[in-house]
């Protein structure tokens, strides 16, 4: 059993979230389109609102070289000691410049909690019936390749953690940020326990074609897509994937940069698009009663972390998050 694995109060909702989530190194993640306090925002949004207390908050630990090397190779984590290797993933260059400990300690390490998070995150939501990483969703990085601001390969570290350690036989991967997911696909290609539904924009990053012949359930958009189409084609194929497969647990990876103006996703949802979206993923699964995992993914606009508190929010008042363990029916 993995120390990155424990038990957390009844009173404790499974929200994973610590303030090492955000990124700083020295200013130059001001140069890069993702705000590297976006994870930080999102639950000051919670407490504001009087969601969430710090008391009530799940903080991971950080995945360690022992946890990482069950998917990542022990070549790919020595690659992330170059400093000029780490700026290509992380779409910085200037990050190249820096000392390696200094980019480790900035930024590699706040991305190693995450993961941590994410993998947390499975066995809670197993107990709880879901459970929230305010960060990670890392679906760019494949056992043996970063890319696309994700070092980690977090989502399929999640569910190998769990399938280790005999807590699931399968898994569904929903994934609904603007991106093809291709970094878990590569690891997870001919493998049929994992069912992944991907639904993106074609026409942007990746592109990868060989990683797409991992999708069981492909759904494939084009730019500028507004809310009744996105809403139609998620439903229809939604439905039909739970129709096609039974899994254990759901990880849906629950990125914003399907909004309207990210200059990333190249998109048009609205802002409410983006809270029904989540809502309905996480209704089907409570009818199915289906334990879900969300990770924050992709968003590139400023207001993106305020959207995702109020999607969380809109959960909470739906009844499809609870908040302590005696408040669930699972």
């Amino acid at each position: 059993m993995t120390s990155l694995y424990f038990d957390i109060s009844q009173e404790q909702w499974p929200i994973v979230y610590d303030d090492k989530y955000n990124v700083s190194v020295f200013g130059l993640e001001k140069f890069h389109v993702f705000d590297a306090k976006k994870w930080r925002n999102i639950v000051q949004y919670l407490r504001n609102a009087q969601l969430i207390t710090d008391e009530r908050l799940v903080k991971p630990k950080e995945a360690q070289k022992s946890d990482l090397l069950v998917v990542h190779t022990k070549r790919y984590l020595k690659s992330l000691n170059w400093s000029a290797r780490v700026a290509i993933i992380a779409e910085v260059p200037l990050v190249s410049l820096l000392p390696n400990f200094l980019v480790q300690y900035a930024y590699l390490k706040p991305m190693r909690l995450q993961t941590g998070g994410s993998v947390l995150c499975g066995k809670l939501a197993l107990e709880r019936g879901w459970a929230i990483n305010v960060g990670g969703g890392f679906h760019h990085c494949s056992a043996q390749k970063g890319e696309g601001f994700c070092p980690y390969a977090d989502i399929t570290l999640l569910i190998r953690f769990l399938m280790m350690n005999n807590l699931i036989e399968t898994a569904m991967i929903v994934d609904l940020d603007a991106h093809q997911g291709n970094g878990y696909e590569k690891d997870f290609l001919g493998v049929p326990e994992v069912y992944i539904m991907d639904m993106y924009n074609r026409n942007i990053f990746p592109k990868d074609k060989e990683a797409k012949k991992a999708i069981r359930r492909k759904v494939e958009l084009g730019n500028l897509v507004e809310d009744m189409e996105y809403m139609l084609k998620l439903r229809l194929n939604l439905k039909a994937a739970f129709n096609e497969f039974k899994p254990d647990i759901v990880v849906y990876n629950a990125g914003t940069d399907i909004l309207d103006t990210d200059p990333l996703g190249h998109m048009s949802i609205s802002e409410c698009g983006i809270i029904k979206r989540d809502e309905y993923v996480f209704e089907m699964c409570k009818g199915l009663r289906v334990p879900i995992v969300m990770l924050t993914s992709g968003g590139y606009l400023r207001r993106t972390a305020r959207i995702i508190a109020e999607s969380i929010i809109n959960l909470h008042g739906k009844g499809l998050i609870y908040g302590s363990c005696k408040d669930s029916k699972w």
